[in-house]
């Protein structure tokens, strides 16, 4: 199986602005921001999506939603942002590695979609 362009960020043979990494995840701007602040926390560990994550990647999913408050608080959104984990085509997901969306630097309608 072929890796995906965040496997190919992770390892660095993608270039990216990244902002924030540790031995679990890696956090970078998104190319193609849809808000002023668009950061992307992908788990190095590749997990397709949240829907096909089982109990061994509890630790890790915990750990993913820690570090994206981390980085929120370390880009400045201290009035608040939003996080997304898209699921599946329809839930809006274009590439099969779950990741964190970090959206802020502006007020956030509802509904989102």
């Amino acid at each position: 199986m072929s890796k995906t362009i965040f496997e190919k960020i992770c390892s660095r043979e993608i270039p990216a602005t990244i902002i924030y990494e540790d031995e679990l995840v890696v956090a970078f701007r998104d190319v193609n921001p849809q808000a002023p602040v668009h950061i992307l926390v992908v788990p190095r560990q590749p997990i397709t999506r949240l829907a096909e994550a089982g109990p061994g990647a509890q630790a890790l999913l915990g750990h993913l939603l820690l570090k994206a408050a981390q980085v929120a608080r370390q880009a400045g959104l201290h009035g608040g942002y939003r996080l997304v984990i898209n699921n599946g085509p329809d839930g809006g997901e274009s590439v099969p590695h779950l990741h964190c969306h970090i959206l802020g630097g502006r007020a956030m309608g509802w509904p989102p979609g």
